[in-house]
């Protein structure tokens, strides 16, 4: 842990920026020029995949957010977009008519058809979340059986035929279920020298005590937090939150982080 990183900064890096990281570079193989879809682009994942995609030239990348978040992300993105209001899938194919080379999803359910046909020839889909499959505070039976009915079946020949690539990630398996721990250990080394250049930081939307448990899980399903919200032992229950001043404190650090250059491609 380099001497500079806080704590909390610590506990963001690996669920976050190991699942950007190796969605965008191991399986996507993101290459200067080409242009990225993420969802939630507010989330922790979706914070890391806009700082990693800066370190490659020429990426477009757009995002899926809440309107209220937009402002905190401005800059972060190439085009940002609500689907809460808008027809994303409409306005990103205008946007780029030609189709998107790599689109993150942790949605599923209808999403993961729209992604797919957003695709631009040997474009990859990869499913990262199913968000969707939870509704109110606890998973559904219901919305998980709608979603896997949404979801279109795909056809091997349907993805020779038109180019292209469905792939999964799912990092918890990866460790706990799989033993990939080699894999793990290789990227956690890439991203402490990334963060040592100054190319990524973590963005830390807020701390919680483990008794403000139940307003952080609130926060996070109420899709307020930009970044990453942490649990903290240390701290003590708070009368008055004050997440906000965090946030803001944040992405002014954020703005900070270097630009690639020619020689770091």
């Amino acid at each position: 842990m380099p001497a500079s990183m806080s704590f909390e900064e610590a506990a963001s890096l690996p669920m976050s920026y190991l699942t950007a990281y190796m969605m965008l570079f191991d399986i996507a193989s993101i290459k200067s020029g080409k242009s990225v879809l993420v969802h939630s682009a507010g989330g922790g994942v979706g914070t890391a995949v806009s700082q990693l995609c800066k370190t490659v030239e020429n990426v477009q990348l757009y995002g899926t957010a809440s309107a209220h978040k937009h402002d905190g992300l401005q800059g972060q993105f190439t085009h940002l977009v609500d689907r809460n209001t808008h027809d994303y899938h409409h306005e990103i194919k205008s946007l780029s008519p030609d189709g998107i080379d790599v689109v993150l999803d942790c949605l599923c359910g209808d999403d993961t058809n729209k992604g797919y046909t957003l695709l631009a020839p040997m474009g990859k889909y990869v499913l990262y979340g199913s968000s969707n499959i939870v509704t109110g505070e606890t998973r559904s039976f219901l919305s998980y059986a709608k979603s896997w009915w949404q979801v279109d079946k795909i056809n091997p020949i349907k993805l020779y035929e038109e180019n292209k690539s469905i792939a999964g990630f799912n990092l918890l398996n990866l460790v706990f279920e799989q033993g990939r721990h080699d894999l793990l250990s290789h990227v956690m080394a890439e991203l402490i020298q990334m963060y040592n250049q100054n190319k990524i930081k973590p963005i830390i939307d807020s701390t919680w005590a483990f008794e403000e448990i139940t307003d952080a899980m609130q926060r996070m399903h109420d899709h307020k937090n930009i970044g990453k919200i942490i649990l903290n032992p240390n701290q003590e229950r708070r009368r008055q939150s004050c997440h906000n001043d965090i946030r803001r404190d944040s992405y002014s650090q954020s703005s900070d982080i270097s630009p690639p250059t020619s020689s770091e491609k």
